[in-house]
């Protein structure tokens, strides 16, 4: 039997105005904005949100948008989407490609924003079937992990109400029609690393006269690559990434410095500790072998918490999602290695679930090379990629999944 809440999304949904979708998506896309830049954005969401019904305010933790919709007493829902470009040149060749050279929606924000706003239309267009509130959330910055903390510290909640669980989705790469749940963890933590080593610089004619700096990062990074393979558990997973390594201005000066840029990905916070203490063990050990006249500085940047699904919310949302999407759609691939700030929204420990929605068409995922499942996955345009081009055919679903997911809790 069909639970009320599949059915009331699948009538919501029914009738949604794919070509006025389709045409947002459109031109969010060719105008992207980096973090804490989505002026444009917001106020293209805010402009959807107010003339749908909602209490609406921006500018929250910087360029943050908020609606909300009371429908008398009941739980209230908070779904949300981020809004945030790349700073990556599009190489899509699509006719409506970045306007903004170096700027490109490669991770799907755009059509976060999408389904956001057609599910919140829907579900204002729809009130009178279900009761409580419906909070929606267009966040900034969620590429630079700031985002979220923001808006939360700038009295989102104070302002609208402290949610009863939180509902949030991501474009993923992999054939259009199937949604990933994990009831648990499903995506790990981030942590940005910088390494400062000092050299002595000179000439390149009289290196003996030098500490060179350049030799020592070389070093450096080779036995970087040694903490995950020799110091971790077969058991733990954990990644780390040079990402940037600077030094130098010209082909004959030895320069007094170089920088190292690293990230790491980790499921625990104990593995995390034991990776930092690592780095940090290593970095000093190979300064003090080359002769360098100050300790390296290490210093950790930007961080990003482990996403850990409430169980009971991820099985139960999962279940509606199965219902309206159809048998066979939902899977649980387990955790990924990527990362999200949507943790810090739950602040308090407010239960939520993240799922993610595939968006490959089917005609890329064909003509991808490969024979089986995992290497046309791994052979199609990922999320980051200045080839990434979510099919549009996933407007419609992924609207009904968050119109499924907040009915869950709303429907009277």
């Amino acid at each position: 039997m069909t639970s009320a809440a599949a059915r009331t999304a699948l009538d919501l949904t029914a009738g949604l105005p794919v070509p006025d979708l389709e045409d947002f998506y459109r031109d969010l896309h060719r105008n992207p904005e980096l973090s804490l830049q989505e002026h444009r954005t917001a106020g293209r969401l805010a402009e959807r949100l107010r003339k749908a019904g909602y209490e609406t305010a921006e500018g929250i933790g910087g360029t943050g948008v908020a609606g909300v919709l009371r429908r008398g007493d009941g739980p209230t829902v908070l779904l949300r989407a981020d809004m945030d470009a790349l700073p990556v040149q599009e190489e899509t060749g699509l006719p409506y490609a970045s306007g903004t050279p170096g700027v490109m929606h490669a991770c799907g924000h755009d059509l976060h924003v999408t389904w956001l706003a057609g599910a919140a239309e829907a579900l204002a267009a729809g009130r009178d079937t279900w009761q409580g509130t419906l909070i929606v959330v267009g966040q900034p910055a969620e590429e630079t992990g700031q985002g979220a903390e923001r808006m939360v510290a700038d009295g989102l909640y104070e302002r609208f109400g402290r949610p009863d669980v939180l509902l949030g989705q991501h474009a993923a790469p992999g054939p259009v029609g199937f949604y990933a749940h994990s009831p648990g963890l499903i995506m790990s933590a981030s942590t940005d690393i910088d390494i400062v080593i000092h050299g002595r610089g000179g000439h390149g004619s009289r290196p003996e006269t030098t500490v060179d700096p350049v030799v020592t990062a070389a070093y450096l990074v080779t036995r970087l690559q040694t903490v995950v393979s020799r110091e971790i558990a077969a058991r733990e997973s954990a990644v780390l990434t040079v990402g940037r390594i600077e030094a130098g201005s010209r082909h004959n000066i030895i320069p007094a410095e170089a920088r190292i840029a690293l990230n790491l990905r980790t499921q625990s916070d104990e593995v995390r500790e034991r990776m930092l203490a690592a780095i940090r063990r290593i970095a000093a050990g190979e300064a003090l072998a080359a002769g360098c006249p100050r300790e390296p500085e290490v210093s950790v940047g930007a961080t990003f918490p482990v996403t850990m699904n409430d169980a009971d919310t991820d099985r139960r949302i999962a279940a509606v999602h199965e219902e309206v999407l159809g048998a066979g759609t939902v899977l649980d691939f387990g955790p990924v290695m990527g990362s999200e700030d949507f943790p810090r929204l739950a602040r308090g420990g407010i239960p939520y679930s993240y799922w993610f929605v595939t968006t490959t068409s089917a005609e890329v995922w064909d003509a991808a090379d490969g024979d089986d499942l995992m290497a046309k996955f791994l052979a199609v345009p990922s999320n980051h990629s200045p080839h990434f081009a979510p099919d549009l055919a996933t407007v419609v679903p992924g609207v009904r999944t968050l119109v499924s997911g907040a009915l869950e809790y709303l429907a009277a």
